[in-house]
């Protein structure tokens, strides 16, 4: 099955680019079920009322790279903050960029195997395509910091499971800015400031 990246952030915006965020994540996943995708998004961390700071996010099937791409870069979101009404500012930026997963999987993992909390899911397409009759898709949860990945790419469970848990290595420490030279300096310049310009895509909500 095809399968596509996303990293989205708020970068360093006020909670408003937050609240922005996860209304985006919305947006996202709407858009993939119109599209018969399937989507997944973690974000790391407890999460609270307003949303997360920033997100990884996966789309499978047919068409993933397509969408992947229409998303990529800024987005603007024009409201009026629901947190500081008498605010005059309306405009709120969110930044997406591509994430090559594959490059920032941890060679080795070095995670700690009680802290992690594992699934089976059936194996198949999006809107039940090819459906698999064996659970051999996986969902891992890192519990401490509540970042989860599901792994369907193998058709074995095993293989599934090594995978999740090497994703969820590189993940966490691209998040923890462990990994900066190797994965993908541009993708943590981008978690600090946000092009405010060229917006590829702008959403009044």
């Amino acid at each position: 099955m095809t399968e596509t990246h996303l990293f989205a952030t708020s970068g360093n915006g006020p909670v408003e680019c937050r609240i922005a965020l996860a209304r985006l994540l919305q947006i996202l996943a709407r858009d993939a079920a119109a599209r018969g995708l399937v989507f997944e998004a973690t974000s790391p961390g407890a999460l609270d009322a307003h949303g997360p700071r920033s997100a990884v996010v996966t789309l499978s099937g047919t068409g993933a790279e397509k969408m992947a791409s229409e998303y990529q870069g800024t987005i603007k979101f024009v409201f009026k903050s629901p947190v500081r009404p008498g605010h005059g500012r309306q405009n709120w930026f969110v930044g997406v960029q591509p994430l090559d997963m594959a490059a920032i999987e941890a060679d080795q993992a070095t995670i700690d195997i009680a802290d992690l909390r594992f699934e089976t899911l059936k194996a198949g397409g999006p809107g039940g395509q090819h459906q698999n009759t064996t659970d051999s898709a996986v969902r891992a949860t890192h519990i401490p910091s509540g970042v989860t990945v599901v792994c369907r790419e193998e058709r074995s469970q095993h293989r599934n499971k090594a995978l999740a848990i090497r994703r969820l290595q590189g993940i966490l420490d691209m998040l923890a800015e462990r990994r900066i030279e190797r994965s993908k300096e541009e993708l943590f310049r981008a978690n600090k400031t946000l092009e405010r310009g060229n917006a590829v895509k702008t959403f009044k909500t």
